[in-house]
């Protein structure tokens, strides 16, 4: 996983991350999409080979993109307080969906479209939520602001001091927003979504990318800023795929 995560990002917005910057035409196309999508989507189950863990809470099957019902974690450049140092929550939480999936089925609902296309879904293992264990392990939080479903897991979780329970530490969302503030500050016209090119495609960091800082914009190569996600997406970009 570490090769790929190195090859994949060597050269070069926050919905269930719907807390992310939106542009209002991207707002009213998103609706019309998720109105048709709801009405045609359902259950989809995929073999281990189908399935790309784009984040902690991002899984891709075929050509669908799944966001994880109900929960947020860590951003993979994300550090979190622990009982004696910070430590690398993020990835952590990348790596533990990997494991959660690799060499097996996984079976995801429909609980809706995000504003960034991707289905709102409760995955499964054999019978396991995903998104339940993610929350019950500290690897997540429960994503208050859309669903209660997960407040439970983590209580438990919270009880037992395990992930990112160990100290207080800063919520994916809180750190989406600070890092979108500082770097819309500095880029071009407030837009801070960086649009790279390389030999592995077209693919845009947002400021809480591990890859932000050192992915230079070079508007000679066609690369170029975006002021959301989904202008990224838009423009034929794609998110960078930090797990498998």
């Amino acid at each position: 996983m570490e090769l790929l995560f190195a090859l994949e990002n060597s050269d070069r917005l926050p919905a269930d991350r719907s807390d992310r910057p939106l542009t209002m035409i991207h707002k009213h196309a998103r609706s019309l999409f998720a109105a048709v999508a709801m009405a045609t989507c359902f259950a989809i189950p995929a073999s281990a080979a189908d399935a790309i863990i784009i984040d902690g809470d991002t899984i891709r099957i075929l050509d669908t993109t799944y966001r994880l019902h109900g929960i947020d974690t860590p951003e993979p450049g994300q550090k979190c307080k622990g009982t004696d140092k910070d430590w690398s929550c993020g990835k952590a939480a990348t790596k533990r969906l990997v494991e959660l999936t690799q060499g097996k089925q996984v079976t995801c609902d429909n609980r809706g479209i995000d504003d960034y296309s991707r289905v709102l879904a409760v995955c499964s293992v054999g019978g396991v939520d995903l998104n339940a264990a993610m929350v019950r392990e500290g690897l997540a939080w429960a994503f208050v602001r859309y669903s209660d479903d997960y407040v439970g897991e983590e209580a438990a979780a919270r009880r037992a001091g395990v992930g990112v329970w160990q100290a207080e530490t800063e919520t994916p969302r809180d750190y989406r927003a600070r890092r979108w503030d500082v770097a819309a500050q500095e880029a071009p016209e407030g837009c801070p979504i960086k649009g790279n090119i390389s030999k592995h495609g077209n693919i845009y960091h947002a400021p809480w990318s591990p890859w932000y800082k050192r992915t230079k914009i070079s508007l000679n190569k066609g690369e170029r800023w975006f002021c959301d996600e989904q202008q990224a997406l838009d423009a034929g970009w794609r998110a960078p795929i930090w797990g498998r």
